[in-house]
């Protein structure tokens, strides 16, 4: 096997970590916690299926490829929940670390090319990046909706918290925030599960 080959397969192999970093949501229907390839997995399809609700003409495969590789780094730096104050402020350093190693391990104009994803991705700047912040912010809500707020509740997550991190999906898609996630939060402010500010 050449080396580059190589390197991809390591590359293959070391990204299928992803499926033992755990984060807060649970699946639909009460079910376990989700996983940071099972999330990537699922914002990737959400994305292509409401593309048509993007605020902007964005590259879908670039979007998809965003959401897939967004949270690779979190083998190395761990899942930092949303409201996480405390881990937020040590959230880019570790990520960053993490995205150095990892991407690392494929050959370089490859490696390049992932970085500068991620990068895009946590810039926020371009349509493609608002819109798939869009998905990443939209499929832990939905799944919390479908459990009951459950995830907000365990947490004592805030009204302030919620609008101030679901405000950003109105970059990358202002339908999807008016007609999805404002009423998701509305309803779960009105039930309890997440606190008046």
């Amino acid at each position: 096997m050449d080396d580059r080959l190589q390197r991809q397969m390591a590359f293959a192999l070391e990204i299928d970590k992803e499926k033992n970093i755990l984060r807060q949501t649970h699946l639909s229907g009460h079910g376990r916690r989700e996983n940071d390839a099972e999330h990537a997995w699922h914002m990737a399809i959400m994305a292509w299926l409401m593309r048509e609700y993007a605020n902007e003409e964005v590259d879908i495969a670039r979007v998809m490829l965003m959401c897939l590789i967004h949270d690779v780094v979190e083998i190395d730096a761990g899942d930092t929940y949303a409201y996480d104050a405390e881990g937020k402020k040590t959230q880019a350093a570790r990520e960053d670390a993490a995205k150095q190693r990892i991407f690392g391990l494929l050959p370089q104009d490859q490696a390049t090319q992932l970085m500068a994803l991620f990068d895009e991705f946590e810039a926020y700047e371009t349509p493609e990046s608002k819109y798939a912040h869009a998905m990443d912010n939209l499929q832990p809500v939905t799944l919390n909706a479908s459990n009951g707020g459950s995830d907000w509740r365990e947490h004592g997550v805030s009204a302030d918290q919620v609008y101030g991190r679901q405000r950003k999906t109105a970059l990358g898609s202002q339908l999807l925030y008016d007609e999805v996630i404002a009423p998701i939060i509305e309803h779960h402010i009105d039930t309890g599960e997440i606190r008046p500010s």
